[in-house]
């Protein structure tokens, strides 16, 4: 059997400017400046990297649209997850321009910016939106923090049409140590067979310049215990990442933590879930 691609499921780029990036606050000064595939490239490269998947870092729809000329530019950019105003009339008009995209496989709000995360998530007009990515087959990407874990499952619940993601593993409150109330609150969302979840951003989560992989490996235990390595992705969280580490942490984190693991298990993670997930093909030549 040929080996499947080892892909980053999860990483931003962007030209900064502090108006478009309100969510880079004070102490955030190191990503305070463009990212762009050409930075990125080589840390792929010295991970063992064949792709990534570039996925939104604003609201609005012209993130998509970077996005995706940079995909077209840089073919290692498999898939992208954009943004689109899934509460607007003229959803369906903003689909429909992006039908032709081939590498558009799914789209993602920064749920967890809202002012009531869980008011949100109940909005009819969303989820009527949410429906409506669902038909068409494209993955919707849940980023919310930990105490609204229990209204992102109440949403997964009701749109089951096709497959969701949690993204960051719903966000842990690592620095309190919050590992059972947390996994409490994850297990209800973990057992939907639809959702799925990204190993990513958990470095962030804690002290930035105070953790240990000891400190966060159970995290990813509790997360492989509840998931499963069949519904489970590897991301960087690239530049975020680097609020608290450089790009190859992420990878030793997880790395150890799958060592456990069968080799089939591993490489599902490493790439074969998100290329099975994203539509992404899959194997190298």
């Amino acid at each position: 059997m040929a080996p499947s691609l080892r892909l980053d499921a999860h990483q931003h780029f962007w030209r900064y400017d502090a108006a478009s990036y309100p969510w880079i606050t004070a102490g955030m000064d190191c990503l305070r400046r463009d990212f762009q595939p050409d930075d990125l490239q080589p840390l792929l490269d010295a991970s063992g990297f064949d792709g990534c998947i570039a996925v939104q870092a604003r609201t609005c729809e012209s993130e998509t649209d970077q996005l995706l000329a940079l995909a077209e530019r840089y073919p290692w950019i498999r898939a992208v997850v954009g943004w689109v105003d899934l509460c607007s009339s003229d959803l369906e008009q903003s689909l429909e321009r992006w039908t032709q995209a081939s590498v558009l496989r799914g789209f993602r709000h920064q749920i967890q910016d809202e002012s009531s995360p869980a008011e949100f998530m109940q909005n009819p007009a969303f989820g009527r939106g949410l429906a409506s990515l669902q038909r068409q087959g494209l993955v919707y990407e849940v980023l919310i923090k930990s105490p609204d874990l229990g209204a992102a499952t109440a949403l997964c619940q009701q749109h089951d049409r096709h497959a969701m993601v949690l993204d960051h593993l719903g966000k842990p409150d690592v620095q309190t140590n919050d590992l059972k109330a947390w996994a409490k609150q994850l297990a209800p969302l973990a057992a939907l067979p639809h959702v799925s979840c990204k190993l990513s951003g958990l470095i962030t989560q804690a002290h930035w310049q105070g953790w240990s992989d000891a400190q966060l490996a159970p995290y990813l235990h509790t997360a492989l215990e509840l998931f499963g390595p069949e519904r489970l992705m590897f991301g960087s969280d690239w530049p975020v990442c680097l609020l608290a580490g450089v790009y190859a942490d992420t990878c030793t984190l997880l790395d150890g933590a799958l060592q456990g693991l069968s080799a089939s298990e591993q490489a599902a993670i490493w790439g074969a879930n998100a290329c099975a997930l994203y539509r992404i093909e899959g194997v190298k030549r």
